[in-house]
């Protein structure tokens, strides 16, 4: 039935997303691959590749916590929020002390409220805004509530320092870092960034481009990696042959009508289900037989 499943992938940097994704379409040959989870193509770090039929899967893994490792670099302000951009303010530096940056990220944990960079792909009316602010289309970006679960302090350099950052989909570390900056009144930038974990995909366990290209079937994780990742709902034989059929299958758990669920029966995984309001199961996205 072809190949399936999710890469966790050691995106370098110099790469955008897309590259990573033609890189493994060659690796696996075939063009049904995506991805979830945009990095920056200066960015590094954790990049969930899916193959075959898990592309389907993509949009509901997406809104999990993500962990990220970032160096704040004081001293100037740019329009992209990272040292990639144009400097729009620049100040001498004098390093405030570790208690100081302590007391200023404390300030970050919580729910925050955030303006996206203006070099983002975030759309205003229907138009990438990047794409606007390279034309000097002037652009007002919405306010955002996000959620930093953890920040925290890892080093301190001579005009810069490195934070671990545990938060909500939709947080943008660049406007994390200018804002920490003009907490400390002095202007800041994201100097590099490291995407250490999407959910339950972690850097630690995150291969090369060399590594995947040199055993592409053994890094690949099935679907069942989803599992603990996102709802899942174990059914019988005979329930997955109706399903599999797009008929809806009665649902005996606790979750709520609108809920999501992964349906499958021990490794072998029918698609995606929806929860109705009577206590059934609407297929929503089928799966072909393992």
């Amino acid at each position: 039935m072809g190949i399936n499943g999710f890469i966790n992938v050691l995106k370098p940097p110099g790469m955008t997303s897309h590259d990573v994704v033609g890189c493994m379409r060659r690796v696996y040959k075939t063009k049904k691959v995506g991805h979830a989870g945009t990095l920056d193509p200066a960015a590094a770090g954790v990049l969930i590749i899916a193959i075959g039929y898990a592309t389907r899967v993509l949009e509901y893994i997406t809104d999990v916590d993500k962990g990220y490792r970032a160096e704040v670099l004081l001293g100037i302000k740019t329009d992209s929020g990272d040292d990639t951009g144009k400097i729009l303010e620049q100040s001498d530096v004098v390093m405030p002390d570790e208690a100081k940056i302590h007391e200023v990220l404390e300030q970050f944990q919580g729910e925050i409220e955030q303006v996206p960079p203006v070099y983002s792909a975030i759309k205003i009316n229907g138009q990438k805004a990047y794409d606007l602010a390279r034309k000097n289309i002037a652009v007002e970006m919405p306010k955002r509530q996000v959620m930093i679960h953890d920040i925290s302090l890892q080093n301190i350099y001579e005009k810069s320092f490195c934070i671990d950052v545990n938060c909500s989909k939709g947080t943008y570390i660049r406007s994390l870092c200018s804002d920490i900056g003009d907490a400390l009144g002095i202007p800041a930038t994201m100097a590099f960034l490291v995407r250490t974990g999407i959910g339950r995909f972690k850097l630690t366990e995150a291969f090369t481009l060399e590594e995947i290209a040199n055993a592409p079937l053994a890094v690949l994780q099935g679907m069942d990696s989803l599992l603990g990742q996102m709802d899942d709902y174990e059914i019988n034989d005979a329930a997955m042959a109706d399903f599999r059929q797009g008929k809806r299958i009665a649902y005996t758990g606790i979750k709520d009508e609108g809920t999501v669920l992964l349906v499958h029966n021990k490794d072998d995984f029918a698609g995606i289900g929806k929860i109705t309001a009577d206590k059934n199961i609407a297929p929503h996205k089928v799966f072909a037989d393992k």
